[in-house]
């Protein structure tokens, strides 16, 4: 493509790398003219050092199959869908089927104004997917009974284990015990386990149904209900934990808490759980919300992200991110918690599920849950089976002679059991759930000895088995946004205007560096939500996900394949999950060597924030080796800590390209340095969009990577997550990679453990990077590759004049991103990056990474999707703005009193009667006169950061207080 057309010019655009590349060919001409080269290849030539290039020509070879237009990639993927067999699963085990509104569907999970936006670190042009994670939180804090909820989790396994931690930092007790109840989901018990073992956690599981065991610990763990379906009280066990001044946390289903008393009630310091029946779909296992609430004493020890309320410079209420700055700088070595991604698009699903039902609906899909379990309960009693609990909610526990006989025989009626043990049957009922499905689920079972077959099923609408003291007593989600919208109108209208509030990637550009805001194209996304891949249950037998099974095994081999490594697990749902699952195969195979001695990890100073966070999580100490002042690892720093560390050295995290966005020279001697001093080397694949199809990071010297499948492989961002963060490694390190215990097929049985609650992580989003992948094939990835760069070059040459470009390497280059510096315009002027990013949102744009790698400059992507229109349009903004700092520099205009520091500019603002600003209306609004036909409108004003965290409001604010 940049260099020779992929098609004929006027043939039809059947090619899909045409379609997901900005520039036409033309384009790419003028912009090599821009930047001096004739040729991409010439360009990469330059940019790439020649020591990593593999293959002949320069770039590395990928064997990949040819590409498909977008017409053939959707029949091979219907291919592959029709192999699945979508059972009607009654497993459960933190995983159940649930009715998705049409209206939510389509008009939020389907929906590129939701989907495609970034994590809302800019508050004022993110009002609406703010709005909608508080209606998550006060959902979840409201059933919950703890007044603070963070704005979601990965999943419940890993909340649970963030759980683990936040007790752990904040119990009196100095014990490192924490006591799980035997009655957990088997993934969380597994999950917990992974992440406790580096840190020197003892995991104890112990029967809480007999209360607490002796013995000190910092936090106990109660699953509600319990995973046998049980609906026991925890109060005892909790109040016992509190004693011993222990942390209590309580694993709960969020729809049971509708008729159940909530952990906040019965005392509980921390809840978590996964709110995916809440209309999210299953996903072969995600992706899906998890939570978690605290006690208001935990409220700033809350891990990940947490919507709060603030004002904005009109002194009106506005939406952020609260105590945001833990979030976008974690802290290093000293970091207790690393949750880099959420699943904010599933949390809007969730919550807005809630607003769909209101409190009655709510109340009412789970009495219709509870009352359908009952009467399965009564016949299959009546039957002559022992149905083992007394007080349960959705799920039943039933003792038979043959539980394989049993779940066969439902198998071929079409439905999926759990066999619990060899005696023991598992059915879960869920809203989906039919009174003709338990009449079929009822004749699986047969009849008992003492039975009869002739009973029938019958549904009493009163019935409850429930014990009468856990009875919920206390209303919730009593907000106004929770009853207001019944009608679909009403509903639609107000999602669209909570979009309208937003500036996603369907807008405008993002030019965001480290984070790779591209197409997400509709033929990659249409898949996901096809029952055949959303419908299939995670635990369901590995038969019946043939279609998906195969997939997974497709992008496992050709992900090894672009980055030259020689095995891959999907698992990691989130990059930062990936981190920690790759440094927990370098602890695994030091381990299995007999160097367990080995736990330092070098990391260089203007590494991601999350990559110091994954060695601690991976009970590794962490070396800082400094960087020179072009921004590359220092060597002479790095021998001298190999040297240092020579006995003790487990690894080196890098990323490559570096952080600072260039292709550092130097790379493989570090690997040479490392490697020789007994370490593994990490490669953070953040910037893998830039090596692809030219260099792989495993031949080229590294042992391990973890990819963002959201960045790279067009996973959208969905405003925060989903995301997936596959690990790659040599084959060295292939028997540590993460496995799961109810899925052997998943890993390795020598494997690490899990590192998320589903074996195959999100594999429901899988199908997005798969298309990616078969429609680019080998040339389009490639392509790709040297229009990014390209892309990259152009902007630095282009914006070079105005604001400076702080670090390049070969000839003056950059690679896929580069950091302009504004701290000598902020020293001449006063006006700070900050200023620029909000007055960005005037021009119509999202503003690129702020001071990160470092403080006072921008980080700018423009990625390979945006065409020269687009990269013009943001230049000419950019100059203009770099004019206006110009006028404040002179004394034109006031230091205080100036379109920068004011800015964002709302409609309000500007058409106000009153207009006392030393700059003109227009000049606020319409900069540049193309915005007078095309304007976004930011809603809120510059929002007051520092008055949000001295007044934490993190729940949904009565409707008076945004009265005028």
């Amino acid at each position: 493509m940049p260099d020779q057309p992929v098609h004929t010019p006027g043939a039809p655009a059947r090619v899909f790398a045409d379609r997901h590349i900005g520039p036409t060919p033309a384009e790419v001409q003028e912009m090599l003219k821009a930047v001096g080269y004739g040729s991409t290849a010439e360009l990469m030539a330059d940019a790439v050092p020649e020591s990593i290039l593999t293959g002949p020509g320069r770039s590395a070879p990928l064997d990949l199959p040819p590409a498909l237009s977008e017409a053939e990639a959707l029949a091979e993927l219907r291919d592959l869908a029709s192999r699945n067999q979508v059972r009607t699963s009654l497993i459960g085990q933190g995983y159940y089927g649930t009715l998705t509104p049409p209206v939510i569907l389509r008009n939020i999970m389907e929906n590129p104004a939701w989907y495609t936006a970034y994590t809302p670190y800019q508050p004022e042009i993110s009002q609406g997917r703010l709005e909608a994670l508080l209606n998550f939180q006060t959902m979840v804090s409201d059933l919950t009974g703890l007044p603070v909820s963070g704005s979601s989790l990965l999943d419940e396994a890993t909340a649970a284990a963030e759980a683990m931690t936040l007790a752990r930092r904040a119990s009196k007790s100095r014990a490192d015990v924490f006591v799980v109840d035997a009655d957990v989901f088997p993934q969380t018990l597994h999950v917990l386990r992974t992440r406790a073992e580096p840190l020197g956690i003892e995991v104890v599981v112990a029967d809480l149904s007999q209360g607490l065991p002796e013995g000190d610990a910092f936090g106990v763990l109660v699953q509600y209900p319990a995973s046998s379906g049980a609906v026991r009280d925890p109060g005892r066990v909790i109040a016992q934990a509190h004693e011993r001044g222990a942390l209590a946390v309580v694993a709960a289903d969020i729809l049971a808490l509708t008729l159940l008393r909530s952990p906040g009630d019965l005392g509980a310091d921390i809840a978590v759980g996964s709110t995916q029946r809440f209309g999210v779909p299953l996903g072969f296992g995600g992706p899906h919300a998890g939570y978690m609430s605290v006690g208001e004493k935990l409220r700033r020890q809350l891990p990940g992200r947490l919507v709060g309320v603030s004002v904005d410079n009109a002194g009106k209420p506005a939406y952020r991110l609260a105590l945001q700055t833990r979030e976008q700088h974690i802290r290093r070595e000293k970091a207790t918690s690393n949750i880099c991604t959420a699943q904010v698009l599933l949390a809007v699903m969730a919550g807005m599920y809630a607003v769909y039902h209101g409190p009655d609906g709510l109340r009412a899909i789970a009495r219709q849950v509870h009352t359908r379990t009952a009467a399965l309960a009564d016949a299959l009693a009546e039957r002559g089976f022992e149905v083992l609990h007394r007080a349960y909610f959705d799920t039943l526990r039933v003792r038979v002679p043959s539980a394989a006989r049993v779940v066969e025989s439902a198998l071929e009626a079409g439905y999926n059991l759990l066999a619990a043990d060899e005696y023991t049957v598992g059915v879960s009922v869920d809203e989906t759930t039919t009174e003709a499905d338990l009449e079929k689920v009822l004749a699986a079972f047969g009849e008992a000895e003492r039975g009869s077959s002739r009973v029938r099923l019958s549904v009493d609408e009163d019935a409850d088995r429930l014990p009468a003291e856990l009875a919920r007593q206390v209303d919730y989600l009593t907000h106004p946004v929770f009853g207001t919208h019944r009608s679909e109108t009403s509903l639609l209208r107000y999602m669209r205007r909570l979009s309208d509030r937003d500036l996603a990637l369907d807008r405008t550009m993002i030019p965001l560096g480290s984070c790779t805001m591209k197409l997400n194209a509709t033929a990659e996304m249409e898949p996901v939500t096809w029952p055949e891949f959303a419908g299939l249950h995670p635990l369901a037998p590995l038969d019946q996900a043939a279609g998906s099974v195969t997939l997974i095994r497709q992008l496992e081999a050709w992900l090894a394949e672009v980055t030259g490594y020689d095995a891959v697990s999907l698992q990691p749902n989130a990059g930062s999950q990936g981190e920690f699952a790759g440094l927990l195969a370098i602890r695994g195979y030091h381990r299995s060597r007999g160097e367990a001695h080995r736990d330092v990890c070098l990391i260089p100073s203007s590494a991601h924030g999350t990559n110091a966070a994954s060695a601690v999580m991976a009970g590794m100490r962490v070396a800082v080796v400094a960087c020179d002042d072009n921004g590359n690892v220092d060597l002479e720093d790095l021998r001298a800590k190999t040297g240092k560390h020579a006995d003790d050295l487990a690894a080196i995290m890098i990323t490559y390209p570096s952080t600072h966005g260039v292709y550092e020279d130097t790379v493989t001697e570090v690997c040479r340095l490392v490697h020789e001093a007994g370490g593994q080397v990490y490669v953070d694949g953040a910037n893998l969009n830039a090596l692809l199809g030219w260099a792989k990071p495993g031949e080229f010297g590294a042992d391990v990577s973890h990819l963002n499948l959201h960045k790279t492989f067009c996973i959208p961002h969905g405003g925060g997550g989903p995301g997936v963060g596959p690990v790659a490694v040599r084959s060295h390190l292939a028997g540590f990679l993460p496995n799961h215990p109810g899925q052997p097929e998943a890993g390795p049985h020598t494997g690490v453990g899990p590192v998320s609650a589903a074996p195959f992580g999100s594999a429901g989003i899988l199908p997005i990077s798969w298309a990616y992948v078969r429609m680019m094939g080998e040339e389009g990835l490639r392509s790709a590759t040297e229009v990014a760069v390209l892309s990259a070059n152009y902007l630095a040459k282009r914006l070079e004049p105005y604001f400076p470009v702080l670090y390049t390497g070969a000839g003056g280059l950059v690679a896929h991103e580069c950091v302009v510096d504004i701290r000598p315009l902020q020293k001449a002027s006063g006006i700070s990056n900050e200023d620029l990013a909000k007055r960005l949102m005037d021009y119509g744009f999202h503003a690129p990474t702020m001071s990160f790698p470092v403080n006072g400059t921008l980080m700018v992507e423009p990625t390979e999707s945006e065409n020269l229109a687009e990269l013009d349009r943001f230049v000419e903004a950019m100059v203009a703005i770099r004019g206006e700092i110009d006028k404040v520099a002179s004394g034109e205009w006031d230091a205080q009193d100036n379109p920068l520091r004011n800015a964002p500019h709302t409609a309000e603002a500007v058409t106000a009667d009153e207009w006392s600003h030393g700059y003109t209306r227009a000049e606020a609004a319409y900069p540049l006169a193309s915005l007078r036909t095309d304007k976004y409108w930011p809603p809120v004003g510059r929002i007051d950061q520092a008055y949000g965290d001295r007044n934490l409001v993190c729940s949904c604010p009565p409707p008076e207080a945004f009265e005028l």
